[in-house]
């Protein structure tokens, strides 16, 4: 199974046994952004044979930061609860506008799930293209996993200082322009304004084609060399909370380049007086 999969493609391979679908629709709620109940949009019509995946649920309990990634112990809880296997190949699809899709193939896969594609449009496309929907809730069988350690794909602040300081990394920034340059102050209460010095900023939007559909190719690599972004180098992802970061890391994967996330993100550094901080145009 390729990264990405088509509506056609899913539509005629939904019923293969091991394939799961799963909504991984989240809604951040940011101030200034219409409430939306992600769950009950779930309930209200999605894919036949799509189980919600609560992208939240897998957040780390009481953790300091927005979306912050899970220990193995609590991944596995929620893993199980959703009835997956290690083995199962897994399509992702969202109905959300920072396109969450991204942030639970990050998740997967940094506790070793391998085989885990993410649907081209999502499913607004599936939607506009007249295919059936299916309303309630899915029951599943839980299972119990034994995952391996988190990590993979994933820095801290720590890492994140090293790869400032020696440069050998390119650090990309997927928040708007307003936001990186710091014409926009931060949506969350003590965050510094600005951007980590040094990255470039590739708003995640840029990834996409006016139809929803991932950029692919000649037309993807050009907008990561639009921002300055060179792709010869080891890349770190950051944004607000890690979750448009992921979309980055993704578009990346598309153009065969891995890509780390840095998890705490500008929530983090911008919320560090000891991180350096820049303002203005990368």
């Amino acid at each position: 199974m390729t990264a990405l999969v088509s509506t056609e493609w899913l539509a005629a391979h939904a019923a293969t046994p091991g394939l799961r679908i799963l909504d991984a629709s989240y809604h951040v709620g940011l101030p200034g952004e219409a409430p939306r109940d992600a769950i009950a949009e779930f309930a209200a019509g999605h894919i036949p044979g799509a189980t919600f995946m609560d992208l939240a649920g897998f957040n780390a309990p009481d953790a300091p930061l927005p979306s912050t990634m899970p220990d193995a112990a609590h991944f596995a809880a929620q893993a199980g609860r959703l009835g997956l296997r290690s083995e199962a190949r897994i399509v992702l699809y969202d109905d959300a506008p920072h396109r969450t899709a991204a942030r639970a193939w990050v998740l997967l896969r940094a506790f070793g799930f391998t085989d885990v594609a993410l649907l081209d449009g999502g499913l607004a496309k599936w939607k506009a293209e007249g295919r059936p929907l299916e309303q309630g809730t899915s029951l599943v069988q839980p299972t119990t996993l034994d995952v391996s350690t988190t990590g993979i794909g994933l820095v801290d602040l720590a890492a994140m200082r090293a790869l400032q300081e020696d440069g050998g990394a390119q650090i990309v920034d997927a928040r708007s322009a307003a936001r990186f340059t710091g014409a926009e102050a931060d949506p969350r209460p003590g965050v510094a304004p600005g951007h980590i010095p040094g990255s470039r900023n590739l708003p995640y939007p840029q990834l996409f084609n006016l139809d929803g559909t991932w950029k692919q190719g000649e037309a993807l690599a050009a907008a990561f060399t639009a921002a300055g972004v060179d792709l010869g180098r080891p890349l770190a992802m950051t944004c607000g909370s890690g979750i448009t970061a992921s979309v980055l890391a993704f578009g990346a994967h598309l153009l065969g380049r891995e890509a780390a996330v840095y998890d705490g993100s500008w929530t983090e550094w911008g919320g560090d007086p000891a991180t350096p901080k820049a303002t203005g145009d990368a």
